[in-house]
Protein backbone atom coordinates (compact mmCIF):
# COMPACT_ATOMS: atom_id res chain seq x y z
CA UNK A 1 0.00 0.00 0.00
CA UNK A 2 1.42 3.33 -1.08
CA UNK A 3 1.02 6.73 0.46
CA UNK A 4 -1.09 8.00 -2.43
CA UNK A 5 -4.71 6.84 -2.40
CA UNK A 6 -7.06 7.47 -5.30
CA UNK A 7 -10.83 7.23 -5.01
CA UNK A 8 -14.03 8.28 -6.73
CA UNK A 9 -14.02 6.10 -9.81
CA UNK A 10 -16.95 4.12 -11.05
CA UNK A 11 -19.19 3.29 -13.97
CA UNK A 12 -20.81 6.19 -15.79
CA UNK A 13 -22.61 6.71 -19.06
CA UNK A 14 -21.11 8.79 -21.87
CA UNK A 15 -21.63 12.45 -21.10
CA UNK A 16 -21.65 11.81 -17.38
CA UNK A 17 -19.38 13.18 -14.68
CA UNK A 18 -17.13 11.91 -11.93
CA UNK A 19 -14.98 13.60 -9.32
CA UNK A 20 -11.80 11.80 -8.36
CA UNK A 21 -9.88 12.44 -5.18
CA UNK A 22 -6.26 11.81 -4.31
CA UNK A 23 -5.21 11.68 -0.69
CA UNK A 24 -1.57 12.71 -0.58
CA UNK A 25 -0.40 12.78 3.03
CA UNK A 26 3.05 13.93 2.00
CA UNK A 27 5.12 16.44 3.87
CA UNK A 28 6.16 18.07 0.62
CA UNK A 29 2.67 18.22 -0.91
CA UNK A 30 2.34 22.00 -0.75
CA UNK A 31 5.65 22.53 -2.50
CA UNK A 32 5.49 20.00 -5.31
CA UNK A 33 3.71 19.72 -8.62
CA UNK A 34 1.15 16.94 -8.76
CA UNK A 35 -0.48 15.19 -11.65
CA UNK A 36 -3.26 12.87 -12.65
CA UNK A 37 -2.33 9.93 -14.84
CA UNK A 38 -4.33 7.21 -16.49
CA UNK A 39 -3.54 3.83 -17.95
CA UNK A 40 -5.47 1.57 -20.28
CA UNK A 41 -4.71 -2.15 -20.68
CA UNK A 42 -1.44 -2.81 -22.47
CA UNK A 43 -0.41 0.84 -22.55
CA UNK A 44 1.87 3.11 -20.56
CA UNK A 45 0.56 5.55 -18.04
CA UNK A 46 -0.37 8.86 -19.59
CA UNK A 47 -0.14 12.21 -17.86
CA UNK A 48 -3.45 13.95 -18.44
CA UNK A 49 -3.30 16.92 -16.08
CA UNK A 50 -0.91 18.56 -13.67
CA UNK A 51 -0.99 21.36 -11.16
CA UNK A 52 2.02 23.23 -9.83
CA UNK A 53 2.65 24.28 -6.27
CA UNK A 54 1.55 27.75 -7.34
CA UNK A 55 -1.74 26.42 -8.73
CA UNK A 56 -0.91 26.64 -12.39
CA UNK A 57 -2.48 23.89 -14.47
CA UNK A 58 -2.09 22.18 -17.79
CA UNK A 59 -3.98 19.42 -19.57
CA UNK A 60 -3.50 16.88 -22.27
CA UNK A 61 -5.41 17.72 -25.42
CA UNK A 62 -7.54 14.62 -24.92
CA UNK A 63 -9.10 15.99 -21.73
CA UNK A 64 -8.73 19.75 -22.13
CA UNK A 65 -11.98 21.67 -21.59
CA UNK A 66 -13.60 18.61 -20.02
CA UNK A 67 -11.47 17.89 -16.95
CA UNK A 68 -10.43 20.24 -14.16
CA UNK A 69 -7.58 19.59 -11.75
CA UNK A 70 -7.46 21.28 -8.37
CA UNK A 71 -5.77 20.89 -5.01
CA UNK A 72 -6.51 21.67 -1.40
CA UNK A 73 -3.19 22.14 0.31
CA UNK A 74 -4.75 22.31 3.77
CA UNK A 75 -6.28 18.87 3.27
CA UNK A 76 -3.34 17.57 1.22
CA UNK A 77 -5.85 16.38 -1.33
CA UNK A 78 -6.00 16.70 -5.09
CA UNK A 79 -9.10 16.44 -7.24
CA UNK A 80 -10.02 15.76 -10.81
CA UNK A 81 -13.45 16.88 -11.93
CA UNK A 82 -14.34 14.98 -15.08
CA UNK A 83 -17.26 16.14 -17.19
CA UNK A 84 -18.57 15.11 -20.59
CA UNK A 85 -16.97 11.72 -20.19
CA UNK A 86 -16.29 9.64 -23.27
CA UNK A 87 -15.75 5.90 -23.67
CA UNK A 88 -12.08 6.59 -24.44
CA UNK A 89 -11.72 8.01 -20.94
CA UNK A 90 -12.07 4.49 -19.59
CA UNK A 91 -8.89 3.75 -17.67
CA UNK A 92 -7.37 3.33 -14.26
CA UNK A 93 -6.60 6.78 -12.89
CA UNK A 94 -3.60 7.48 -10.69
CA UNK A 95 -2.13 10.45 -8.91
CA UNK A 96 1.52 11.14 -8.28
CA UNK A 97 4.09 13.86 -8.31
CA UNK A 98 4.79 15.43 -11.65
CA UNK A 99 7.23 14.17 -12.78
CA UNK A 100 6.19 10.97 -10.96
CA UNK A 101 8.11 9.19 -8.27
CA UNK A 102 7.92 5.51 -9.15
CA UNK A 103 8.02 4.54 -5.49
CA UNK A 104 4.72 6.26 -4.79
CA UNK A 105 2.25 4.78 -7.27
CA UNK A 106 -0.98 3.76 -5.59
CA UNK A 107 -3.56 1.24 -6.71
CA UNK A 108 -5.50 3.75 -8.77
CA UNK A 109 -9.23 4.04 -9.24
CA UNK A 110 -11.12 2.53 -12.16
CA UNK A 111 -13.21 4.76 -14.39
CA UNK A 112 -15.46 3.05 -16.89
CA UNK A 113 -17.52 5.03 -19.38
CA UNK A 114 -20.08 2.87 -21.13
CA UNK A 115 -23.72 2.88 -22.11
Amino acid sequence: QGQLVESGGGLVQPGGSLRLSCAAPLRYFTSTSMGWYRQTPGKQRELIAFITWRGGTNYADSVKDRFNISRDNAKKTMYLQMDSLKPEDTAVYYCNQCPPNNLYWGQGTQVTVSS
